[in-house]
């Protein structure tokens, strides 16, 4: 199978729906903006022969067809990202379930799992969850999901401060009416948004007769009028989402870290030409930016031509590196991630969804450690050399490290009197160690006495 594609078997049960759907002009729109994954129906030979390179021991199910996808390149799930990418995958979501009606087609189901990020764009990638529409049918069978799954967690995180990873990563079906009603306050459960999406549907659930048969059909409705109330509800949710769009002038207390705390300008002026020298003479593809702040480096990069994925703990940042690259454009796909504490794997057998690490590994030219491993070291008590192992296991050939003194006054402010404990932590303790994965290429001291810059390559 070739890297940049993904192969998806599709049985005789499903081709009509998706024939109808890749015939839309809907499709055909989406795909043209890149919006929707690149998609092919491969013919017999072609799919014979990209099944025989998968060395899959079972033969193609008779009548099934193969489509080939564009392959993303790096999967990311909705427990990391920040509201904003939440929210931007919510929209298209919305945007595609309109378009689609207009055509008699319609989504059935809407989850932000059916959504990635091509840097910062999303991108609806399942295509076998559109089929054709009852047209005498009024209500969007998907519309609960969406709720739980999108509008819900993101009325919860902006109301009140719950994170989307806390409310995400053990919930593939998001939050309950139900759960967010019992967050709100007296007064707030009579008022919009909490009303209709929470309050409402939490007293019509203790109300419901078990004697009431919920499986029971509606009545059919008018084709014409059907579609009416169909979009009049799309319409309706694109406006609640966008009562939700996350505010830029979020504060934080990591959002102008880099300027106010660890450099002077001139000092950060130095650090900026010693990363963009490296990046025009190395010219990596692909760059893992770690405790990308708000993407200052990130976005050098993707000016230099690389694929960039940026983490950082701080979602306030991550949205703000997110909205950078959106804006211009910038390969860039920023995520809410703790190298210490990584997304784990998920799912059936922890295999659905892959754990952070094991999507990251050996995938990037350049790893940049820009002001992380004094925090890793102090706030995390990661030894030394796990720190420079894990750098070692996620980079082909560079890493890009600032090593910070003991003495340096950020340092001492994350170490709250616990210098002695890292008495002996030095520039040339730091090489010593680093010794065992990496060759130093390149040294700068960006701080007298205090900083000091590296340019690494992998033994």
């Amino acid at each position: 199978m070739q890297e940049d594609i993904a192969l998806r078997q599709v049985y005789p049960r499903g081709q009509a729906h998706l024939q109808s759907f890749l015939a839309s002009n809907v499709a055909k729109a989406f795909l043209h903006e890149k919006r929707i994954v690149s998609t092919r129906v491969l013919d017999s030979s072609q799919a014979e022969s990209a099944w025989q390179n998968l060395q899959s021991s079972k033969s193609l199910t008779e009548g099934s067809i193969l489509l080939a996808h564009e392959r993303i390149s790096f999967q990311s799930f909705p427990y990391e990202w920040p509201a904003e990418m939440l929210w931007a995958a919510g929209m298209l979501t919305l945007d595609l379930a309109e378009g689609l009606s207009e055509e008699g087609l319609a989504l059935k189901d809407a989850t932000p799992y059916n959504v990635l990020f091509r840097g910062p764009a999303p991108v609806f990638v399942d295509v076998l969850s559109v089929q054709v529409a009852d047209p005498t049918n009024s209500i969007w069978l998907a519309h609960a999901q969406f709720l739980r799954t999108f509008f819900l967690p993101l009325l919860a995180h902006q109301f009140f401060g719950l994170k989307l990873s806390q409310l995400l990563l053990n919930r593939r079906e998001g939050l309950e009416p139900e759960e967010v009603y019992a967050l709100c306050g007296w007064t707030q459960r009579f008022t919009p948004p909490f009303l209709t999406a929470a309050s409402i549907p939490t007293w019509l659930k203790s109300k419901a007769s078990s004697t009431v048969n919920m499986r029971q059909p509606l009545a059919p409705v008018e084709p014409e009028k059907a579609k009416y109330i169909f979009q009049s509800l799309l319409r309706g949710l694109q406006k609640k989402m966008q009562r939700l769009e996350p505010d830029a002038n979020h504060g934080s207390a990591w959002r102008d870290y880099t300027e106010s705390h660890s450099y002077q300008s001139e000092e950060y002026r130095a650090k900026i030409a010693f990363v963009a020298s490296f990046l025009e003479q190395k010219r990596p593809q692909k760059v893992l930016d770690v405790g990308c702040n708000t993407g200052d480096f990130s976005l050098l990069a993707t000016a230099n031509g690389a694929s960039v994925v940026a983490i950082d703990s701080d979602p306030i940042v991550v949205g703000e590196a997110w909205r950078r690259a959106h804006k211009d454009g910038q390969d860039l796909l920023p995520l809410v991630v703790n190298l210490a504490q990584p997304s784990p794997g998920l799912g059936w057998g922890n295999q659905e969804f892959p754990s952070f690490l094991e999507r990251a590994q050996g995938k990037f030219d350049a790893v940049f450690f820009l002001a992380v491993l004094h925090h890793l070291l102090v706030t995390e008590g990661i030894p030394l050399r796990e720190c420079l192992r894990l750098a070692a296991s996620l980079t082909k050939k560079f890493v890009i490290l600032e090593f910070v003194s003991p003495s340096d006054t950020m340092f001492q402010a994350i170490a709250r009197g616990r210098d002695s404990l890292f008495a002996d932590l030095t520039p040339e303790t730091f090489e010593r160690a680093s010794a065992e994965f990496f060759g130093i290429q390149k040294k700068q001291e960006t701080k007298a006495g205090k900083r000091w810059l590296y340019i690494l390559e992998k033994k």
